[in-house]
């Protein structure tokens, strides 16, 4: 039983697009997807992935899972994650986001920080045993009740939420569905260290207004995501903007070059989200005559400070939206107007979506600090999960409570124009890709390899840094971090070079 209010849900905005048109295409996965995970790929319809998701939202009610609680998800980028996000939020669960990258160390630090009552995996992705990883994790982590997984092979003690579905039960409890209420948590990294970031359904749907209406997405739209879900940004820029735009989701898991160009041309994507430096590369190859249905690119810039000496956009028949991400702290998306291609500039103050319609409705603002740094603020943003600690001190006075976050990213104004200059990333954080690292960090883990072992970031243009170790014998190295159950980045740091064409 499903209690509406008047500040809409993400299940709330499905049901919606359901009672329309119940047998459109709605979701649609990775053609590669039995290489990725085992299993054939699927094609829903809004009435199929309604029936998957009340089986789904049964399984977890019947499991004794009480409302509010949350629940852990690990999956790829396929259709298994988006019934499986919607599912929870209809049984009335909190959706805690863990990146695929993540292995025991990070899983059980995840599990205890939120007090997860469950986990939801995938038997393998990319041949490495993700229900293995979530049991050994799940056994850490006190809180953990129920272990459940898709695929086949899963071992002894793990739910099979494939027969969930099958079995198709329709068990309900009265949730009351309220856009205020606490929709997913995702994970950070500061110079404080690790930091769990909750969000609203408010706050998904105000960031993905923010991107669609910057990117000018259609009502109806075939999108195309091509950007691992595990974060606040990749769940915006593709399951909420789905939902706004009443269209189909097509998934890619990332990334296979020849298989997403055939996903996009066979299902006829009007729009692609995707990394922003792969999204510029597709614009070398001639995609007005490869890629013709192309209308809206969302390229998502983990670095942002690149963003202002990247290549022009030489793709007329399609449109670029540059997607700013800062962490979990928030985004926000400047669409490329200018006859050259270049980047727009990125202006102080409040931003609207669209942003070059006056008058249209604020997403955010964006201002520089004291201390030379970027913040926003605004609807997408949780400034409660970056607040700084209390000062140590007597007084009993409160301070007050601060409506903006410090993204800790260096910038400037220019003089000439007064946009803001996105200078450097945050001291001391190293971000592999969607993964950041205290550098700190990186140094105990090496110590921890003993004498003479050395594990440092280099800069990378593509992907802000890499990670690269130095060991009297490379093999034990990573065989001993992969034993603590470290981030493969860092196991494969210690990879041997001399062996490497």
């Amino acid at each position: 039983m499903i209690q509406t209010n008047a500040s809409p849900t993400l299940d709330v905005l499905f049901k919606r697009i359901l009672a329309r048109k119940p047998n459109a295409p709605a979701l649609l996965d990775p053609i590669n997807k039995l290489r990725v995970t085992g299993q054939p790929p699927k094609r829903l319809t809004f009435a199929e992935a309604d029936r998957a998701i009340t089986a789904l939202a049964a399984h977890f009610i019947e499991s004794g899972l009480p409302s509010n609680s949350v629940i852990a998800v690990q999956l790829p980028n396929t259709v298994e994650f988006a019934l499986t996000v919607l599912a929870a939020h209809r049984a009335g669960l909190v959706v805690a986001l863990f990146p695929l990258l993540w292995r025991q160390a990070e899983l059980t630090v995840a599990l205890n920080r939120t007090g997860a009552r469950a986990i939801v995996t995938s038997s393998r992705v990319d041949g490495v045993v993700h229900a293995d990883l979530a049991m050994n994790a799940a056994a850490e982590a006190f809180s953990i009740r129920h272990v459940c997984g898709f695929g086949t092979d899963l071992p002894e003690g793990m739910a099979s939420l494939d027969l969930a579905i099958s079995n198709g039960s329709t068990t309900s409890r009265a949730v009351v569905q309220d856009g205020r209420k606490a929709a997913v948590i995702s994970f950070d990294v500061t110079s404080d260290g690790f930091r769990p970031v909750p969000r609203t359904h408010l706050n998904l749907i105000a960031g993905g207004l923010a991107l669609s209406l910057e990117s000018d997405v259609p009502q109806g739209a075939t999108i195309m995501s091509a950007f691992a879900p595990s974060s606040f940004a990749g769940l915006t820029s593709s399951l909420v903007i789905w939902l706004l735009s009443g269209g189909t989701l097509a998934l890619h898991h990332p990334y296979d070059g020849d298989a997403l160009e055939q996903q996009i041309v066979e299902h006829r994507c009007d729009t692609l989200v995707a990394p922003a430096q792969l999204a510029l590369r597709l614009a070398e190859i001639d995609m007005a005559s490869r890629l013709p249905t192309l209308r809206n690119v969302i390229g998502l810039w983990r670095a942002p400070e690149q963003v202002a000496s990247s290549p022009p956009w030489i793709a007329q028949h399609a449109a670029l939206t540059d997607v700013y991400l800062f962490g979990e702290a928030g985004l926000f998306g400047a669409r490329r107007t200018a006859a050259d291609g270049a980047p727009a500039a990125i202006l102080p103050g409040p931003h609207s979506a669209p942003r070059e319609v006056p008058g249209s409705s604020i997403s955010g603002e964006i201002f520089l600090t004291p201390r030379g740094t970027l913040a926003l603020r605004g609807p997408m943003i949780s400034p409660s999960a970056y607040a700084p600690p209390p000062p140590s001190s007597d007084s009993l006075i409160a301070q007050p409570p601060r409506d903006y976050v410090d993204t800790d990213f260096a910038a400037r104004l220019d003089r000439s124009t007064g946009a803001i200059c996105i200078t450097a990333p945050p001291s001391g954080i190293m971000a592999v890709g969607g993964y950041r690292f205290l550098s700190q960090d990186l140094q105990e883990w090496a110590r921890r390899l003993g004498q003479g072992a050395l594990l440092t970031a280099l800069p990378d243009r593509l992907s802000g840094h890499r990670l690269a170790g130095r060991a009297q014998d490379n093999a034990r190295a990573r065989e001993a971090l992969a034993e603590l159950g470290l981030n493969p980045l860092m196991v494969e740091a210690f990879r041997d070079r001399a062996s490497q064409p």
